[in-house]
């Protein structure tokens, strides 16, 4: 033991692949043995101070890592991990370079597929986390890199929850110490102006950095990491990393500087949403359905609606924590949320509204026209590029058909082959338009979703937003109504899937509820725009669009009253004997609607009185198919006669 290192070193070049070599024979008896010779042969190396700039630790510990790695036999990985654990713990003052195989040894007992190997190597990690970390990069801070390395390993442990946690505890306990400046070493970086990050096996690209980012190299495993852990497919281990993380970055990001900055967003932020997006991109596009009725579905990613909602709302603190550094992230981040509310579903869309209005009401007046401009153009995206998906859908009912008086199971006496084919397909049918009948509530309820929150965005915030935002919110309401009505006309559609809601048991597509919410949003929002911002909206033509709409209103009421306008009949018609009384269901459609048509008539009745008088051509041969329509309430013909009087009346006496 008393000859020189340069001696040892090459003796060991030769006696290291003997020990690998015998450590891994089928004869359990001998690689036992031999083990522990070099357990006996390792500590009395560690007895010996390491010089500075020596690594030769890490190469006589290096046999036990090759080992452990290569051994088919438990007993001998179980053995190696004993005693690495004893070495270190009874000579942790003297471990220098050794510290990297102890690691690796650690790290590959971490994916280990026996349990009690995990959790003893777990064991011993945790007393030098906790009581020797300082010891760790003593010599060699990239040692620290080694540690968050298998500490990572532990947290895909499928053995014990509590190791995947702990080990996720362990981490923020790394940064902690990092923040602090606690890897201390015998490295001379201060001299250096500038601290070079190249491209290693976790994918770092090569950045120039100032002194304020000198530990970048040891940041980014340890995030990168905690980033990865977001898309592990047990719950717990989901929030717990992403707590972690954003509680990391909230903590310490004072530290960081603009650009380190970039790098995390790129390299550690953004691929947690996009690698669940990812999974979504059908979905967005409208392919997410299989077409066969036995199994219709749509992939879903491994985020349930929790996870979703902590990684919304831990995002929209961070950002706001430090929103003068990470402005230019804006869009990125906008872009997340857009991609919430395009997936189908309620819950998804609901978090990423309610992230977009907290994220706009939390900066307020620290927003630019051009970020207000950016929010908004992000919720009509949101609206509009969900619609040819949702029309796609729907489409899918065009082949169908049911008979009258659709059967159930139990309904049919099965006596041949022919009538048991017979109830597949129509089984095939109802479970077709049950996912319809889903799919369409859901869209429609994102839809409204996205109009209120686009709506309570204006009147919170309507003193700073300039006129072309108004003509982008002008703009989602005008598409967001149109589709309702739209939506409404597929009268062949609707009567399929009410036929084969009321077989089973469903509720109806709220599209009459769809149609009205529509519009009445868009006609409060013109009428807000048109009596308060009167100055902004000049270039918009606010009125004309107004006038338009409530003609948009009457002509579907007429239309729900079995009313042909004036302005629509053929030039040969029949000859009109009686008019037939309505049915329950149209009278009670008519009942629905009724409120929105009043607003529309008070809209009108609002307007100046020489505006009133240039548009009234568009809309006086709907009033007068108004007399004479049936109405479910008597509010319409006392709001009708008190246009006439105040505002028609007039006109006509000046004339």
């Amino acid at each position: 033991m008393n000859r020189i290192r340069l001696v040892w070193s090459r003796i060991w070049n030769v006696l290291s692949d003997f020990f690998v070599s015998v450590g891994l024979s089928e004869n359990l008896s001998v690689a036992i043995f031999v083990m522990d010779s070099l357990r006996q042969l390792a500590m009395k190396f560690l007895e010996r101070e390491e010089l500075a700039n020596y690594n030769f630790q890490n190469e006589f510990l290096r046999p036990f890592v090759i080992v452990m790695q290569k051994s088919i036999s438990a007993e001998i990985r179980e053995l190696i991990v004993r005693c690495i654990s004893q070495m270190v713990l009874s000579r942790v003052n003297n471990v220098k370079s050794g510290w990297k195989s102890v690691f690796m040894v650690f790290t590959a007992a971490a994916a280990d597929e026996r349990k009690s190997v995990v959790l003893l190597a777990f064991e011993t990690m945790e007393k030098i986390v906790r009581e020797y970390f300082p010891y760790i990069t003593e010599t060699e801070s990239m040692t620290f890199t080694d540690c968050v390395h298998c500490l990572i390993t532990f947290t895909s442990s499928r053995f014990n929850s509590d190791v995947s946690l702990n080990a996720i505890a362990f981490l923020r306990f790394c940064a902690l110490k990092l923040a602090e400046g606690g890897l201390v070493s015998n490295e001379d970086t201060s001299s250096n102006n500038s601290y070079m990050m190249v491209r290693n096996e976790d994918g770092f690209d090569r950045h120039a950095f100032t002194n304020k980012d000198e530990n970048i190299a040891f940041w980014m495993p340890l995030l990168t990491g905690l980033s990865k852990l977001a898309s592990d497919p047990r719950l717990a281990i989901r929030r717990s990393s992403l707590e972690v993380l954003f509680n990391i970055l909230k903590d310490h990001g004072h530290l960081f500087s603009r650009p380190f900055w970039k790098l995390v967003f790129d390299d550690v932020i953004f691929p947690i949403f996009h690698s669940v997006d990812g999974k979504n991109e059908n979905r967005l596009n409208g392919d997410d359905i299989y077409l066969n009725p036995s199994h219709l579905s749509f992939q879903g990613s491994t985020w349930d609606s929790e996870t979703s909602t902590v990684a919304a709302d831990c995002l929209v603190d961070l950002f706001t924590t430090f929103f003068s550094v990470l402005k230019p992230q804006l869009n990125g981040i906008i872009s997340i949320f857009t991609g919430y509310i395009k997936c189908p579903g309620q819950a998804p869309a609901r978090t990423g509204v309610a992230a977009l209005e907290r994220l706009a009401s939390e900066l307020g007046g620290q927003l630019s026209e051009d970020d207000w401009r950016e929010i908004f153009l992000s919720l009509k995206e949101a609206a509009t590029e969900t619609i040819p998906g949702f029309l796609k859908v729907m489409r899918t009912m065009d082949d169908v058909e049911f008979h009258d008086g659709i059967p159930l199971y139990n309904d049919f006496d099965v006596s041949s082959e022919h009538e048991v084919n017979s109830v597949d397909v129509e089984d095939d049918n109802l479970q077709t338009a049950a996912y319809v009948v889903s799919r369409m509530k859901s869209h429609i309820a994102v839809q409204l979703i996205v109009m209120q929150v686009v709506m309570d965005l204006y009147k919170r915030h309507q003193e700073i937003l300039s006129a072309a935002t108004f003509r982008i919110v002008v703009d989602i309401f005008s598409t967001i109504s149109s589709h309702a009505n739209q939506l409404n006309s597929e009268y062949s559609l609707l009567r399929k899937l009410r036929k084969a809601a009321s077989a089973l048991e469903l509720s109806d597509p709220p599209v009459v509820h769809f149609e009205n919410e529509s519009y009445q949003n868009h006609l409060n929002f013109l009428q807000d725009l048109l009596v308060d911002n009167g100055l902004k909206s000049k270039g918009l033509d606010v009125e004309a669009e107004l006038v338009d709409v409530c003609e948009k209103i009457l002509q579907i009421y007429l239309d729900c009253a079995g009313i042909r306008s004036l302005k629509q009949k053929p030039v040969v018609q029949p000859v009109v004997h009686w008019i037939l009384p309505l049915g329950s269901a149209k009278k009670e459609e008519l009942a629905a609607r009724t409120s929105l048509l009043l607003s529309a008539l008070r809209a009108l009745s609002s307007l100046e009185k020489h505006a009133f008088k240039r548009h009234i051509s568009k809309f006086f041969p709907l009033l007068v198919d108004l007399v004479k329509s049936e109405h479910s309430s008597g509010e319409v013909p006392g709001v009708l006669s008190d246009m006439f009087e105040s505002c028609i009346g007039p006109i006509v006496l000046e004339s």
